[in-house]
């Protein structure tokens, strides 16, 4: 009733939280390039002939930035176009994003519509590099975890053996684990995909199981009683009752561990650089093209949407199929 007593007018100007939520992070990140940007920004104006204060680039080394933006507010207007800015504005990155994926693929002179295959040059090339990985390493994660997690339910042995150690190394940083595993790999002649997979399935595997156990005990002392006056053996128990019951803690883990996944294939390629998003990142840093640093999180940030929208996807055509509201 509150919403028919808005005017028409009211409710078609009204602007949508995701919306605005973007546009202060927009407003945020211009706000914040002009200080990042500021030291650069006044030797080149230093260069170009304008006045700037301290006019040492020596004294300003060792000046903040805020200091400088409120001693230069006339000279800052290259804060939003530096070819290497330490914080590219927004705009500069989606010119990137842009560049690197629709016009390197249709006017490149190795894209798509010239070579008939992806170029190497081409986000759209490096992203799904590292949704190869991303795959094959949720596949193992969550098989494996998926069986780790049968097996902790039904054996205390592994309950108190296997749990804490799965506990444990998930306290290992990845970034320190991913090149010893890479090496280790290597040295038995195991190289390209494997590697990144091996590492996005030991991120990913932990939230499977943590989701399965809960989901796997979630049945209640009557529903078990149940089916024990029933005489079910546990493979009946496990696949009538337990395995429905843990459905959605499954599938809220799934969303985990894609995520994970991504990160742990972005991780992987850091040491290979062999293509793939993480290639990407850390050759843009090796080159100071932060615009090119950016983009290539763009599209991680955005693959990593699509992944979990499509487990989302998945979830509830599966609820509903099991009988269960999505």
């Amino acid at each position: 009733m509150a919403d028919a007593a808005v005017p028409l007018t009211a409710r078609r100007w009204r602007v949508p939280p995701v919306l605005a939520m973007i546009l202060a992070i927009m407003t945020l990140w211009y706000a914040a390039a002009v200080p990042m940007n500021v030291k650069e920004v006044l030797t080149q104006a230093e260069r170009a002939g304008v006045a700037v204060s301290p006019p040492s680039a020596a004294e300003r080394r060792d000046m903040g930035h805020l200091v400088l933006v409120a001693q230069n507010p006339g000279a800052l207007g290259a804060s939003w176009s530096l070819d290497r800015a330490r914080l590219p504005a927004p705009h500069q990155v989606l010119v990137e994003l842009y560049d690197s994926t629709i016009d390197e693929e249709l006017n490149g002179r190795r894209g798509i519509v010239r070579s008939g295959s992806l170029s190497n040059r081409s986000l759209i090339y490096h992203g799904w590099v590292t949704l190869n990985a991303t795959f094959v390493g949720f596949l193992i994660g969550a098989g494996l975890g998926i069986a780790l997690a049968i097996g902790i339910v039904h054996s205390r042995v592994m309950d108190m053996s296997v749990m804490p150690w799965a506990i444990v190394s998930q306290t290992i940083p990845i970034v320190a684990l991913a090149p010893m595993i890479i090496v280790v790999l290597y040295s038995v002649g195991v190289q390209g995909l494997i590697p990144k997979a091996v590492i996005s399935a030991y991120l990913s595997f932990f939230p499977v199981v943590v989701g399965m156990v809960k989901g796997l005990r979630s049945p209640d002392a009557m529903q078990m009683d149940l089916m024990r006056t029933y005489n079910a053996g546990a493979p009946t128990v496990l696949w009538k009752l337990r395995l429905p019951a843990s459905v959605p803690y499954l599938f809220a883990s799934l969303k985990i561990a894609i995520a994970a996944s991504l990160v742990g294939a972005i991780v992987g390629e850091l040491p290979v650089q062999q293509g793939g998003l993480g290639a990407r990142m850390l050759a843009g840093s090796y080159y100071g093209q932060t615009a090119q640093i950016w983009a290539a999180l763009f599209m991680a940030a955005g693959l990593a949407a699509v992944l979990v929208w499509a487990i989302g996807w998945l979830e509830r055509r599966t609820l509903r199929r099991i009988g269960m509201s999505a």
